[in-house]
């Protein structure tokens, strides 16, 4: 718990989270507001204000999600301060089960935040699409479950890597690179089976199109969310193998 507590503290305390967290926030303001007026003036086709957020999601706030759970780690080989913090914590296991537990509920209501203030500024501007209140609830579930989930692989990812440059390429890659190559040589099946893919597919209820490329996920929401699980597992996995195989 102490552990727990001190990771808490660090995270709060440093500059980059507040500009990570406020700079997502923004983006996804930026997103759904700009939408929602191309979609009143004609020039965009019109989609439901929860379609809206979860494609700002995955365009744009998800990086600043990427970075913020990315610098959580990195920042601390980059400065040194691993040494310490490995030195209060000699159990290495401990540090990192820490560190998610801190961002696994921070990261899940800033998706569920992102969510309503994207369907609050991008509702009054589409009139003639509505979200109802389940389909709204059910999208802030799956932005905060794949924000959590996407939190954890950063921090997996990060730990392994020890570079916040490495780390978010390697992510970006991950997220966006390997599934448009994947797409573009007839491997649509394969896309959904990303984490990206997967966490949008999760924010849309069953049977409706992903607002990204336009088709029906091929499994349940709750099946995107046991996917990024699997995603988020592997990275912690790896993170925890060369934590406690390599020197600090």
């Amino acid at each position: 718990m102490n552990t727990i507590s001190s990771e808490w503290t660090k995270f709060w305390s440093v500059r980059s989270t507040w500009w990570c967290l406020i700079s997502g926030l923004f983006l996804m303001l930026a997103y759904s507001g700009a939408l929602g007026l191309a979609a009143n003036a004609g020039v965009e086709r019109s989609m439901a204000p929860h379609a809206v957020v979860a494609g700002a999601a995955f365009y744009l706030t998800q990086f600043a999600v990427v970075a913020l759970a990315t610098l959580f780690i990195t920042s601390e080989y980059a400065s040194g301060s691993i040494r310490s913090t490995l030195q209060w914590v000699p159990v290495r296991n401990r540090v990192l089960a820490a560190k998610s537990a801190v961002l696994l509920p921070v990261l899940f209501g800033y998706g569920v935040l992102n969510t309503l203030a994207g369907v609050a500024i991008s509702a009054p501007l589409i009139p003639d699409r509505d979200s109802s209140v389940g389909e709204v609830l059910a999208t802030s579930a799956g932005m905060g479950g794949y924000f959590a989930l996407l939190g954890l692989l950063c921090l997996g990812l990060g730990t392994a890597l020890r570079s916040t440059a490495g780390t978010i390429v390697t992510v970006f890659v991950l997220l966006v690179m390997i599934p448009m190559f994947a797409g573009s040589l007839g491997g649509e099946d394969i896309v959904n089976y990303f984490p990206g893919f997967a966490g949008v597919n999760a924010m849309v209820t069953s049977g409706q199109p992903n607002p990204i490329f336009g088709g029906v996920s091929p499994y349940a929401p709750w099946v995107g969310i046991a996917l990024c699980m699997a995603w988020a597992a592997a990275g912690l996995v790896t993170g925890s193998t060369v934590l406690r195989r390599r020197d600090a």
